[in-house]
């Protein structure tokens, strides 16, 4: 019988042997059949190509001169180099290695070298709905039949002819997404940010779970720090209360339906998540300014405040889950303690869906394989 040092050292549970929810949430994954932000509209431009990763599978996402983007299996299947070494030509993607080239649909369309004979590839790469939307490419990493039926989440504030002042900032962090949402949705953690102090004295004050969501509010003094407090129009916008929504896979946030905010989070393993968080205002307060501040300076005070301000506090989030993630991955069988009571909720959501995914999935392969 192991002693429990050997206990401590050993791999946390994969979601089959994870025996309780929080177990089972930090490591399950995210259902793909559902539009992810993967990347910045501005990353990706004419003839470039990038990796990118969802749970483990590489994908290389491309633009044309044309300008459209276009994302297909990140695997030449001639010696399997991964094709984002390789070049984008006209609206191709072609090969390092041989220079065989893939065109928007997976299909092998030159070889570049048929002196030595025709190819015999018969199958197409697999390829990807992408599409570009508030400034971020969205790609479908799953069933691409569903694409259309699921949505890029609506953001009326942004799709109008003059859109609310906004900015997004993004951060990659060692730590599992599950670990994430209980982050960007506990409000406990007031010490960790006790130097900007972008919400105080928080008391959960309503919370509910429904199949695809998990709804709170809680009352608190929301943008305290020194910074905040002086741009936020306290006598406009009450700031003494927030609503927040985990509406799987994404987040988002309402402060007096003036400051809101959505969370995008993109699995790329078990260990490593990149998350988007797109922020938009109604409107500042800019000291001795007597009028309501106008559309163009709002942006450029936003501008500089997602560096003085919002960028120090999330990388005080980044810190700690980082911290956490290799904490759980030495003891993960420590018993779960949690004083809030959503954060089991979170938890149950993200491993009831990634449960229900693989149960889909494995009933589909079943029926492609047929009786035996």
């Amino acid at each position: 019988m192991r002693n429990a040092q050997d206990l401590s050292r050993r791999s946390p549970p994969d979601f089959f042997e994870a025996e309780n929810s929080r177990q089972k949430a930090r490591a399950a994954g995210l259902d793909p059949d559902r539009w992810y932000a993967v990347e910045y509209e501005r990353a990706v431009k004419k003839r470039q190509v990038k990796e990118i990763v969802f749970w483990k599978t590489s994908i290389a996402l491309f633009r044309g001169d044309d300008g459209r983007l276009a994302a297909v299996q990140n695997r030449c299947p001639h010696r399997q180099l991964k094709l984002t070494h390789g070049v984008v030509d006209r609206c191709r993607l072609r090969c390092a290695y041989h220079g065989w080239a893939f065109d928007r649909d997976g299909r092998l369309v030159d070889y570049s070298h048929d002196s030595f004979g025709k190819s015999l590839i018969k199958h197409q790469l697999r390829t990807y709905p992408v599409q570009a939307r508030y400034g971020l490419i969205w790609l479908f990493p799953g069933n691409p039949a569903l694409a259309e039926e699921r949505k890029v989440p609506e953001i009326p504030e942004l799709g109008r002819d003059r859109p609310w002042p906004n900015f997004t900032m993004d951060f990659t962090w060692r730590a599992h997404h599950s670990m994430v949402i209980d982050n960007i949705c506990d409000f406990s953690h007031a010490f960790l940010h006790r130097k900007y102090r972008p919400f105080v004295d928080a008391r959960l004050t309503r919370h509910e779970a429904s199949e695809d969501r998990v709804y709170l509010t809680y009352d608190a003094d929301m943008a305290a720090g020194p910074i905040s407090r002086v741009f936020v129009d306290r006598a406009r916008v009450n700031t003494r209360s927030i609503e927040l929504c985990y509406e799987y896979p994404y987040q988002w946030t309402n402060t007096g339906d003036s400051i809101k905010n959505w969370s995008f989070l993109l699995p790329i393993d078990e260990q490593t998540t990149r998350v988007f968080f797109l922020f938009y205002f109604d409107s500042l307060k800019i000291p001795l300014l007597s009028r309501k501040t106008p559309r163009w300076l709002t942006q450029l005070v936003l501008n500089i405040a997602k560096h003085l301000v919002f960028k120090p506090i999330l990388s005080e989030d980044g810190f700690a889950l980082e911290a956490e993630q290799q904490a759980y991955e030495r003891h993960w069988d420590a018993p779960p303690i949690e004083l809030n009571p959503v954060v089991p909720l979170f938890q149950r959501l993200t491993a009831r869906k990634w449960e229900n995914y693989l149960a889909q999935a494995g009933a589909a392969s079943a029926s492609e394989a047929g009786p035996r």
